[in-house]
């Protein structure tokens, strides 16, 4: 009964107030309305797009919060040499070297479960780094610089709260640091590339062979 009621209210009220639309304005207002769809079928997958890079980005970046985190507050990340990316142990995963300087890299060994090595020192003939980290370093721009590097592991690779490993590397001189490609025992791998400090413009390669990370010289600019 009510629904009756309700009907038959809507059936005495005047609509004489809406406006009616001829059919030449009705043929001119249709095309705006598919132009409107249109624009909006565009903006809506530039947005989503734009939104997928901004979280990409997000999810590549290095600071001194995340650094603490994997490593300790004894390390400071140099943000104008950055972090570099590639899959250095080649198991599919991509890895991360971060640019960064500390004081005493032994410190938070343990607690945060990292290696220290030092292969350049091992190249030319000891590398133990319990004895090499106590090297005096003459030149400031170089005292306390390391590499850290972070074998990722599962979905979230190197950002992962339980990386696969964390090595710190001690006593390497540089001034860039990249990942590139590298030959080892006919096989191309990933590896690390630095640009070497000093006046020379020498260039070197720290690359992993399957057990450990090794130092590599690979002479200066040809120029």
């Amino acid at each position: 009964m009510g629904a009756l009621l309700w009907l038959k209210r809507i059936a005495d009220r005047d609509f004489g107030y809406l406006p009616v639309m001829t059919h030449g304005a009705y043929s001119s207002f249709m095309p705006k309305i598919f132009l409107a769809l249109a624009l909006c079928l565009m903006v809506v997958p530039a947005v989503a797009q734009k939104s997928a890079l901004d979280s990409n980005s997000d999810s590549k970046k290095i600071d001194d919060a995340f650094v603490h985190q994997q490593f300790g507050d004894q390390f400071t990340f140099i943000s104008s040499v950055g972090a570099a990316f590639g899959d250095l142990d080649g198991d599919g995963v991509e890895d991360v070297v971060i640019a960064a300087r500390c004081k005493n890299p032994m410190l938070d060994q343990s607690e945060h479960d990292f290696t220290v090595i030092d292969p350049y020192n091992t190249f030319f003939g000891y590398g133990n780094p319990q004895v090499t980290t106590t090297f005096s370093e003459g030149d400031p721009a170089l005292r306390g610089l390391v590499v850290l590097i972070i074998h990722g592991t599962g979905p979230e690779a190197w950002r992962s709260p339980k990386p696969k490993a964390k090595y710190v590397v001690v006593n390497l001189p540089y001034r860039a640091i990249y990942v590139r490609k590298f030959k080892f025992k006919k096989k191309t791998v990933e590896a690390l590339y630095v640009e070497e400090a000093g006046t020379l413009g020498t260039s070197a390669a720290v690359f992993f062979d399957g057990k450990q990370f090794q130092y590599v010289p690979m002479g200066g600019d040809m120029e």
